[in-house]
């Protein structure tokens, strides 16, 4: 089981937290994938402290994963803020130039066009920056939630075949009245 342990806690999951939280998602699948069978059922031994120190960096990963979508979106708020700020600038150009140029009404109706087109273009960027920052965090907490829900119906279903088990009456081995614990591919002839 050591080899497993070196696995799981390998160098780099915190250099990358945007794939530290599928990596700690891939350790835990191929501890319980690797784990051996206990003879003559489907249940598998696993080491507790392995998965519980897994479980506890899914714990530690999802916050960081969280906190990075709020960056994503702080920073499409500060984009979008930008872009009122340039649209302000803009307009506030617009005015003091269609003021210089009041002697011509077409050339003051030509300004205030161009400016509605400049705030106008100023807030399809913003919406677009929203739009896109908003679907990126969609998609990130998707695939989280599809990570989650996978690791959660393989729980359910190994807590649903211990009940069956254990609602049969199954007889329990204890391993510790057993003369040779060790598995039955470990025995040496």
């Amino acid at each position: 089981m050591s080899e497993t342990t070196e696995t799981t806690t390998g160098a780099g999951q915190g250099d990358n937290p945007a794939g530290g939280l599928l990596d700690i998602l891939e350790d835990l699948a191929a501890l319980v994938e690797n784990a051996r069978s206990v003879p003559l059922s489907t249940n598998v031994k696993l080491d507790r402290d392995q998965a519980l120190a897994l479980v506890d960096e899914l714990r530690d990963a999802l916050p960081t994963q969280v906190a990075r979508a709020d960056e994503v979106l702080a920073a499409a708020r500060d984009t979008l803020d930008d872009a009122h700020r340039q649209a302000e600038e803009i307009v506030a150009a617009a005015r003091a130039r269609a003021i210089e140029l009041v002697q011509s009404e077409q050339v003051v109706v030509q300004a205030q066009s161009r400016a509605a087109e400049l705030v106008a273009e100023a807030e399809a960027r913003a919406a677009a920056l929203r739009t896109d920052a908003d679907a990126y965090c969609d998609g990130r907490l998707a695939d989280f939630q599809q990570d989650l829900d996978a690791l959660s119906n393989q729980v359910r279903a190994g807590r649903e075949k211990l009940a069956e088990r254990l609602e049969q009456g199954a007889p329990r081995v204890r391993w510790d009245a057993v003369s040779d614990p060790r598995w039955p591919q470990e025995r040496r002839s």
